[in-house]
């Protein structure tokens, strides 16, 4: 299935999801700190959220890329803003945490690290890089955060939090799905489409992400596209009504009522009772006497083929 690429955000998305200015966003990218497109990965946006940090701390851009030159020559780190923990001195300048020491590049010295010891260390201004166990947890929070929102009806707020979660794990699949709800309800199917097919690419085990791949794509009219994303649901799930459901309607839609058939039944038998068992029911009638009144036909035509020339001959 074709489609937009996944892992990717357009400029106007990273300028509302980090909360910059464009003016701020093509001075990094005249200092070489940040690649000039119009699409950026998960990689790029915290690349983007870290220099905004930074920028907080009124480090300039080109202080920003003279320590970042000099650590990539020092350490051998091709994305040092990203590899390595951050923090700055009094005077403005960026020192490093790597490998167990403290580097300040541009000065070329290593200073001691004291944070193990007790002892008064440098004090972090930028926090550094989260370890695994901390990243989980600030995903979970952020991730609960959320859902809340979204369940009181703020959507914005958990639009926020969702693209949060996505910065720091990207493919966290539940929050695609999400995001992918929120963008549907919107009727911005495209982007909608987008984040399905994120949450389907990112866990391929899950269901319901191409369930919803399903549903967008049948709304743009990709009808084949939406019945192999519908039975996926199904290959992974074989007991889910509403995907059986959906792939009867499409495949009725496109002119395959003998398959639809067969999805009709799977659905009546596993939610016989369901809000929309009773137009199942109407469909599953019509399409057997569609396809019955098309079999007495053919027997009939097949039938006077066999009996023409027998005709002929006794006139």
């Amino acid at each position: 299935m074709g489609g937009p690429a996944l892992s990717e955000f357009g400029r106007k998305d990273v300028l509302r999801i980090l909360g910059i200015r464009e003016q701020q966003l093509r001075i990094w990218e005249r200092n070489g700190l940040i690649a000039c497109a119009e699409s950026y990965s998960f990689q790029d946006l915290g690349q983007v959220r870290r220099l905004r940090e930074l920028g907080c701390h009124r480090i300039s851009a080109e202080g920003i890329r003279n320590a970042v030159v000099a650590m990539r020559a020092v350490s051998g780190l091709p994305d040092p803003l990203l590899e390595a923990g951050l923090e700055i001195k009094a005077s403005r300048r960026l020192v490093f945490r790597h490998s167990g020491a403290v580097v300040e590049p541009i000065a070329g010295q290593y200073l001691l690290d004291f944070s193990c010891s007790g002892k008064p260390a440098l004090a972090p201004i930028v926090a550094p890089v989260l370890a695994a166990r901390e990243r989980t947890a600030e995903v979970a929070r952020l991730f609960t955060a959320a859902v809340y929102a979204e369940e009181a009806g703020r959507t914005e707020e958990a639009e926020r939090g969702y693209e949060s979660v996505l910065v720091l794990a990207p493919g966290h699949a539940p929050s695609a799905i999400n995001l992918g709800t929120i963008c549907y309800n919107r009727r911005n199917f495209e982007r909608a489409e987008q984040f399905y097919r994120m949450a389907a690419e990112s866990d391929a085990s899950y269901a319901l992400a191409f369930f919803d791949l399903g549903n967008v794509l049948d709304e743009l009219k990709r009808l084949p596209e939406a019945i192999a994303a519908y039975r996926r649901a199904i290959a992974l799930q074989p007991r889910y009504a509403d995907a059986h459901y959906n792939l009867a309607l499409a495949l009725e839609r496109n002119g395959q009522r003998r398959s639809a058939l067969r999805h009709w039944s799977a659905y009546l038998r596993l939610d016989a009772s369901g809000p929309w068992a009773r137009h199942a029911q109407m469909q599953l009638r019509k399409t057997l006497a569609v396809l019955g009144m098309a079999l007495v036909q053919g027997t009939r035509t097949k039938k006077v083929a066999r009996e023409a020339p027998h005709g002929l001959h006794l006139v």
